[in-house]
């Protein structure tokens, strides 16, 4: 069964994307989508049966050479199989919601088979992430990471007559390989330091690394805190974290499903799965464990800000998600890597579900992606607009305070209580500065959520009425895959509640934590000293309901400044121009980064090819061999006259000159 899972979609991807001229467009999209949900479906039915143990299931020899000595095996555990439900679930309404996307895309002519194309893409991504989740050990994971790098480039740029879609899709590969080369160093340095890459001989060596030191850079580092900062370099480039977080609104330029998909539950999220995964080497690893918390709590806030003021559609759900993976990385950082996981499944509902309602109303709006030429629209659209309030419902956290005390779980939507779950969490670890900055995103988050909605949907009509005229609900095939999402979206918190940060008996049976066991034996670990989820079951109230305040916060400032008084933006951003312009431009990260980095290496290339190339290999060497070489040929040519008697006289030639030689240097005696 978890064969199956793995390669449906590899050969939904192989048949579909070079196969459809022989079973057909239509064919292609069938089979790629049908072995989907068939994939989606094995994995549900996998999640529901597993019994907490691990099980590797072993495909075929992958590496051997020296001592490292590799299957290709499925590790099937907890975070397997949670990752199984969200990879599958989410691809499958995706390729379900493009076949009405998709339908009539205006980017191409009729003629041109981009459907078949798409789907393989997709399909392609889909088991790139599998391989990537179901890894066995790091070189196999590595595999499905560079897969998913690959095939997200591909979807990204999938309107290659785009320039804008190039140059995204390259930024997003370039930006990636900065983190992978991270990882690639962090899994080189556990290979030398426990000379094994499968994950069950790391996590036994986890307590002897971090009593070791190691020379890197010239300094002398804890081995096990290296390790971890150099696995989450690789993490930040996938989850984009601050400083490798640039690439993430730029992949906007690919379709509107390719957004949900990677924005979503697959590609940015592999990062917090690969911290959640090797939990027994941060347990170990205090100092890289609390970078990981502050630079996830500093992302939640910095995306939080820049999304205040934007203004399309899918860039403002765009800096959500860099946003709410800062609240999983500074989950994990706080020691809580059920919680982490917690969150990445709402996430995946919500989020999902945001996206593709954007992509609902985008279509509705003929391609108009900017919410300045919205308003008005739920009575067009009336299914989506209640879609996208259940997701913003969710992402904001809405939900009944106190009501754990009465019900024994929050009474809410997903992120009620996945995210409170985090802020608390990282008070219980005793960082201040993650907690309020945890907070303060989470005011900025309800604003942005709801000022989308009340610009969309609320207000007067504005832009090209001509649009609004003729706006209208999606096909079925698109409102389907709204739907189901909108039910992960509003009860998947308050059922997996317990399981993953309530109940301590029920959370260490469902990831197998025993009493504290060795590194390994579960499917994540805690230490013996992490107590952090007990503690954030004993804190003050007012901890417990700042999410909430925080929430009612940013909807009251943006139901006054978007319904109440719809006049106040453009007055505060006259009067904080500055500002409202670093925002806008996303705190300068991209001008920066042109300035100190792209400048200079395009500078050094030119002179490379000017002088380098031009100059010095053209000018100087090849003009040399040019000349000579010419003349050794001509003459070369000369002495093959095709004449016999030629060929006579130069034998005769060549042995008198052999003959002097041999007599000159002594070697007729």
């Amino acid at each position: 069964m978890e064969q199956v899972i793995l390669f449906a979609p590899l050969v939904g991807a192989i048949i579909g994307g070079f196969g459809w001229k022989v079973i057909g467009e239509k064919g292609a999209l069938l089979l790629t989508t049908g072995l989907l949900f068939l994939a989606a479906l094995l994995s549900w039915i996998v999640f529901l049966t597993f019994d907490g143990a691990t099980q590797h299931i072993e495909i075929l020899r992958y590496i051997s050479s020296g001592s490292l000595d590799t299957s290709w095996a499925i590790r099937l555990d907890r975070l397997t199989t949670i990752m199984l439900i969200v990879v599958t679930t989410v691809s499958s309404l995706v390729h379900l919601y493009s076949w009405g996307y998709m339908a009539h895309d205006e980017n191409w002519t009729h003629d041109e088979p981009y459907k078949a194309r798409f789907f393989a893409y997709l399909s392609l991504f889909t088991f790139a992430m599998l391989m990537l989740v179901t890894a066995d050990n790091l070189v196999q994971m590595f595999f499905g990471w560079e897969g998913v790098g690959l095939a997200s480039y591909l979807l990204i740029g999938f309107y290659y007559k785009k320039p804008s879609a190039n140059a995204a899709a390259i930024k997003a590969f370039v930006v990636n390989r900065v983190g992978d080369f991270g990882f690639m160093l962090g899994i080189a340095t556990l290979f030398f330091l426990t000379d094994s890459i499968n994950f069950d001989t790391i996590f036994t060596h986890a307590p002897a690394l971090a009593k070791t030191n190691v020379t890197f850079l010239w300094s002398q580092w804890n081995a096990a805190d290296l390790v971890g900062v150099l696995l989450f370099v690789g993490a930040s480039g996938k989850s984009a974290q601050l400083f490798l977080h640039t690439w993430l609104p730029d992949a906007m330029e690919g379709p509107t499903p390719v957004s949900a998909l990677i924005h979503a539950a697959t590609m940015v999220t592999a990062g917090v799965f690969l911290v959640c995964r090797m939990s027994p080497i941060y347990e170990f690893a205090p100092a890289a464990k609390e970078l990981v918390l502050i630079i996830g709590a500093t992302t939640a806030f910095f995306a939080a800000t820049v999304g205040l003021v934007q203004n399309d559609i899918k860039r403002v759900i765009a800096y959500s998600t860099c946003s709410q993976l800062g609240y999983m990385f500074a989950a994990a950082g706080s020691g809580v890597y059920s919680v982490a996981m917690f969150h990445l499944l709402t996430h995946a509902f919500f989020k999902a579900l945001l996206f593709l309602c954007a992509g609902s109303v985008i279509t509705a709006m003929h391609h108009e992606q900017d919410m300045r030429n919205y308003g008005n629209l739920r009575k067009k659209i009336p299914f989506t607009f209640w879609m996208m309030v259940v997701g913003t419902l969710a992402i904001t956290g809405v939900g009944i305070p106190f009501s754990k005390e009465l019900f024994g779980i929050p009474i809410g939507f997903a992120g009620f209580d996945s995210k409170d779950a985090i802020i608390e969490a990282s008070y219980a670890a005793g960082s201040m500065y993650g907690f309020w900055m945890l907070v303060i995103a989470a005011v900025f988050t309800a604003f942005y959520s709801w000022r989308l909605i009340f610009m969309t949907f609320y207000g007067p009509e504005k832009g090209d009425h001509h649009k609004h005229e003729h706006a209208h609900e999606s096909p079925m095939v698109m409102l389907i895959p709204l739907g189901v999402l909108g039910l992960g979206a509003a009860f998947s918190g308050m059922v997996g509640y317990n399981y993953f940060f309530g109940n301590e008996h029920m959370l260490g049976q469902f990831f197998s934590l025993g009493e504290h066991g060795a590194p390994g034996t579960g499917a994540i670990y805690m230490g013996a000293t992490n107590h952090v989820i007990e503690t954030a079951h004993h804190l003050p109230e007012w901890v417990g309901v700042s999410a909430f305040i925080a929430m009612l916060l940013g909807f009251g400032v943006a139901w006054v400044m978007y319904i109440a008084r719809p006049d106040l933006p453009a007055r505060m951003a006259a009067a904080n121009r500055p500002l409202y312009l670093f925002l806008l431009n996303k705190w300068y990260f991209d001008e920066i980064y042109d300035a100190i980095l792209v400048k200079p290496a395009v500078a050094l290339g030119r002179f490379l090819w000017k002088k380098g190339d031009g100059e010095v290999i053209d000018g100087t060497i090849n003009g040399v061999s040019m000349g000579i070489v010419p003349w050794f040929t001509r003459l070369t040519a000369r002495a093959q006259s095709g004449y016999l008697f030629h060929y006579a006289f130069a034998m005769v030639i060549g042995i008198g000159v052999l003959m002097t030689w041999m007599t000159l240097t002594g070697g007729a005696h």
